[in-house]
């Protein structure tokens, strides 16, 4: 089935499994194409800081497609197979972003860095000439090196392993014709356009639970000073603990904005607004990484005050990511369409069943 945009009266006589083939038939060639590209990449790299290539980009790209249409329009699809399928199709997304993931953080880790102590003609850094900063980088450098080599290690081994060409066979019969229920008989509208509705619910219901009225001021100082509520625990509060279940709710809204903007190319409307909003929380998941990983580095033991000390102003920095991360989503999403009724008033970029070209990493 060809994924050329479909015109409007074929898209009133089109079924629901006519939408969802095309789609599903477009991204498994997609991942079929790519996923040579991606291991030879790899293994071409070991453990040099490059920045993620092209292969691995659209592998990725076409994995968390494939993940979010079986999510959203699940019910249209043999459930057992739809599972199965999106769990292998999540454990090769979190392997494939492991080793890309520490890169990025290395970068954004020594670039704030060498940026707090540098000596710009406007002003020195923040801790410009500290004695702590060299040990401080060098520190970040090696444990960042080690666990990057650690990560290609293990992609290395499973790219080579019975579970990846069990997956690269589930891909492959996927383009043939996928397991769909009687269900997808039906015309697209109205099977569709329910389950696309039922993401953007769910993204609503979560973005409504965000503590905007926090996040409201540029700066962001209270929100470094008072964390949102914390889950029961016994003892005392983990301060890592804290920030990460103040971190959370951000992190499964992004996850959300993710499956809207895939229900929204099913539907054939564009979602630009919805791919800033994925990069602005995009921004705020690695800098919150990064915070943690200058925690954790400060937490090394044997190194002086002054490297601790370097290591918090930068854990600090990376929390002012967040605060400005969030600030930026808050301002952005009340001008949003409410629901996807809203954002089916917008014209149609193709029509029904055309899948997008596909985004530059």
């Amino acid at each position: 089935m060809t994924d050329a945009p479909m015109t409007a009266q074929a898209a009133s006589t089109a079924t629901a499994g006519d939408i969802l083939s095309s789609h599903l038939t477009a991204q498994a060639g997609a991942f079929l194409r790519a996923l040579p590209t991606a291991v030879g990449e790899v293994g071409a790299r070991p453990g040099a800081a490059v920045v993620p290539s092209a292969g691995t980009g659209d592998l990725l790209r076409a994995v968390r497609r494939i993940g979010g249409l079986l999510h959203t329009f699940g019910g249209t699809f043999e459930p057992a197979w739809a599972q199965e399928s999106r769990t292998e199709l999540r454990w090769l997304l979190n392997l494939l972003a492991l080793e890309p993931g520490y890169v990025r953080r290395a970068a954004r880790l020594l670039g704030a860095l060498d940026a707090l102590n540098g000596s710009e003609t406007e002003g020195p850094g923040m801790l410009a000439g500290h004695a702590g900063s060299p040990k401080a980088r060098a520190l970040l450098d090696r444990q960042l090196t080690l666990a990057r080599t650690r990560a290609h290690s293990t992609v290395l081994q499973e790219l080579r392993s019975a579970r990846l060409h069990a997956l690269a066979d589930r891909m492959t019969l996927l383009v043939a014709e996928a397991p769909l229920l009687e269900a997808a008989g039906g015309r697209a509208g109205a099977v569709l356009l329910p389950q696309a509705a039922a993401a953007f619910g769910a993204l609503t219901a979560s973005a409504q639970q965000l503590p905007l009225r926090r996040a409201a001021t540029p700066y962001g100082g209270d929100g470094l000073r008072r964390l949102g509520p914390v889950p029961a625990a016994r003892g005392a509060v983990d301060a890592d603990a804290a920030l990460a279940a103040d971190d959370a709710p951000w992190h499964r809204v992004r996850i959300l904005v993710k499956r809207a903007r895939y229900a929204l190319e099913v539907c054939g409307r564009p979602a630009v607004e919805l791919d800033e909003l994925d990069e602005v929380l995009g921004r705020h998941q690695e800098a919150a990484d990064a915070a943690v990983t200058a925690a954790t580095a400060a937490r090394t033991p044997r190194i002086t005050p002054a490297t601790a000390y370097v290591l918090g102003v930068v854990h600090a920095d990376q929390r002012l990511e967040v605060e400005a991360a969030r600030y930026a989503f808050g301002r952005r999403w009340p001008e949003l369409p409410p629901g996807l009724d809203g954002w089916l008033e917008i014209p149609p970029a193709e029509g029904w069943g055309h899948t997008p070209a596909p985004r530059t990493a």
